[in-house]
């Protein structure tokens, strides 16, 4: 007797810079991690040349017009002020089993179950790194969520790097003040740092290797070690060198790790108000 193989429907509503960095993500995993899966991207922008690029999505401008099509699980990768406009339409066309996942910052969990008709939901916050495979995600699933959907969930983001399950939305807004908005401050800390480097005599062009070649070479050795930061840090640090001298002048009035907390406050502050 032949098996019959279930295909799974993922419909994503939206193809702006962060959908389509993660469909590109999903794709290059599919079929190691996501066998028998169909991504149908709906989007208005969409054109017909992109439909002979990628043989497991299907570019549609609108909802398939037949009703036979049911999803099980609708993503919504829209901006937050149109989710209303169309997630109750993609809803409907849910399966029994399907779910919505939302990356639109700021729409909350019981906001997108009124929209949906009562589907379970996940929210999902990932970061800019997402679009080359090294992001970190934040998930948060209302009660209704099953283990199995969680899975799937799960699965698709960590083919766009690590994910992080929390415990609620407010947990979900502190972790888009870290790690959803974490790499605007890294780039401005590396942009500075480049400018310092430039301003003691190199090139734009060598400052900018060495600052981005030392800032991912030290990360890349804190992500192997067991040791903890300020262990790390005074790994290097000989008393009275250079890295001392450095150092004090960064960090030694604590103003540094001051700006730090002021600026993971200010970012939840306002996660915070766009609920």
């Amino acid at each position: 007797m032949i098996k019959k193989v279930v295909v799974l429907r993922i419909a994503l509503v939206g193809h702006g810079k962060m959908g389509g960095a993660l469909l590109t993500q999903w794709c290059s995993v599919a079929e190691r991690y996501l066998p028998d899966t169909k991504f149908f991207v709906i989007d208005p922008a969409n054109d017909d040349s992109r439909s002979a690029k990628a043989d497991r999505v299907d570019y549609l401008r609108e909802p398939p017009a037949t009703d036979e099509c049911r999803f099980d699980l609708v993503i919504v990768a829209v901006k937050p002020q149109v989710v209303a406009e169309v997630l109750p339409d993609y809803a409907s066309r849910l399966s029994p089993d399907g779910f919505v996942a939302s990356i639109a910052a700021g729409c909350s969990i019981e906001r997108l179950q009124a929209l949906s008709g009562g589907a379970a939901v996940v929210r999902v916050m990932p970061n800019l790194p997402s679009a080359i495979g090294a992001g970190v995600s934040g998930l948060c699933a209302d009660d209704r969520a099953t283990d199995a959907q969680r899975a799937l969930i799960e699965r698709l983001m960590a083919a766009a790097g690590s994910t992080m399950w929390v415990a609620d939305e407010d947990m979900l807004d502190r972790l888009t003040a870290v790690a959803g908005s974490g790499p605007g401050y890294v780039f401005e800390i590396a942009r500075n740092y480049v400018d310092a480097a430039t301003a003691l005599g190199f090139s734009p062009e060598d400052a900018r290797q060495m600052v981005l070649g030392t800032m991912a070479g030290t990360i890349a050795m804190a992500q192997a070690s067991e040791s903890s930061l300020e262990e790390l840090r005074t790994s290097v640090t000989s008393k009275n060198g250079t890295t001392a001298a450095g150092l004090d002048a960064l960090n030694g009035d604590g103003a540094l790790g001051e700006r730090f907390g002021d600026t993971l406050t200010a970012a939840y502050d306002r996660a915070v108000e766009l609920r």
